[in-house]
């Protein structure tokens, strides 16, 4: 099912909330499409990059109460700002809508798989309930209950992108490896989840012009593994030593509390939904594929991200 030809949201104005590294190739994909995009970031800094790249840019502080709002009506927009650092609540996004004086057509919204909570490595989809247990996926939840209540209230389409760990050129753990921080073994590992970055591009177009009002879709090309064998793949790749392993226990002391908490969980995600309804080709799905992709595009691999 998809939506409706009436109801589909007019692509041709798009405002990006958060134009970061996947933010600023999701707006460079919807200008080849012909659209109108504006990048809405936080500081002159990233909108200076924004503007060398040809990107209208709006900057708006999410943190400050008297920042304006650019204006949304009737626009396609991404929110992919994330949610402060501490707490149960996201702030920023509440704020947004609190001061929304507008409407937007459709919000897409990028979660994360995180909001599933610990599956003990299970197969799970979207009609799992969400059962965050780290404050991170709190905020990411209490977000998701927000914006849902608040596009019912104002009538605005809404599809939510429950986001895995995103990685690709220029975002590797290159410099992670070269340092030698140790990883846990391998058999201690639980399970995690990635997406390529162009995949996950391509899956919020799509979300964006035939997501169903109201529904999420998890995004990740649906072949999860542990994140020591990730480390071991992307220093293969490189030509590097792989890291040194650890026990559980020794992790507890000299890994960081956030490595900790994604370590503590584990899950694999399904992504039948987003491949059967939305259509989607994961082109880069496995790491074999994603990390020669990233190495190819951008042979200086940089810094990770974890996001799940």
């Amino acid at each position: 099912m998809v939506a409706d030809a009436e109801t589909r949201p007019d692509p041709s104005r798009v405002i990006i909330f958060g134009c970061g590294y996947t933010g600023e190739r999701l707006a460079r994909a919807w200008r080849e499409r012909g659209a109108t995009v504006a990048g809405v970031v936080r500081s002159a800094e990233s909108a200076r990059r924004l503007e060398e790249h040809g990107i209208t840019v709006r900057v708006c502080d999410l943190d400050e109460l008297s920042s304006p709002i650019p204006d949304w009506t009737g626009a396609l927009v991404y929110y992919l700002v994330p949610p402060p650092r501490v707490g149960h609540r996201d702030t920023r996004l509440r704020r947004l809508l609190a001061g929304a004086t507008s409407q937007p057509r459709r919000i897409v919204y990028f979660s994360t798989t995180g909001v599933y909570g610990d599956s003990g490595g299970q197969w799970i989809d979207e009609s799992e309930p969400l059962a965050p247990a780290a404050e991170r996926a709190q905020r990411r939840a209490d977000a998701e209950t927000g914006l849902a209540g608040w596009c019912e209230a104002n009538g605005v389409q809404h599809v939510i992108l429950r986001v895995s760990s995103i990685y690709g050129p220029g975002r590797l753990p290159e410099a992670r490896i070269r340092r030698g921080e140790p990883v846990l073994r391998e058999r201690e590992c639980g399970y995690t989840n990635r997406i390529f970055v162009d995949d996950l591009v391509e899956l919020a177009i799509a979300a964006g012009e035939r997501g169903v009002n109201a529904e999420a879709y998890n995004a990740c090309d649906g072949q999860p593994g542990t994140m020591t064998g990730y480390f071991f793949a992307v220093a293969d790749a490189l030509g590097l030593p792989r890291p040194p392993v650890i026990s559980m226990d020794q992790a507890k002391t000299v890994l960081s509390p956030e490595m900790l908490s994604y370590l503590s969980e584990s899950r694999r995600i399904s992504n039948r939904k987003a491949r059967d309804r939305l259509g989607v080709k994961f082109l880069h799905a496995g790491l074999a594929r994603g990390i020669t992709a990233s190495l190819v595009s951008h042979p200086a691999a940089s810094r990770g991200t974890l996001t799940e």
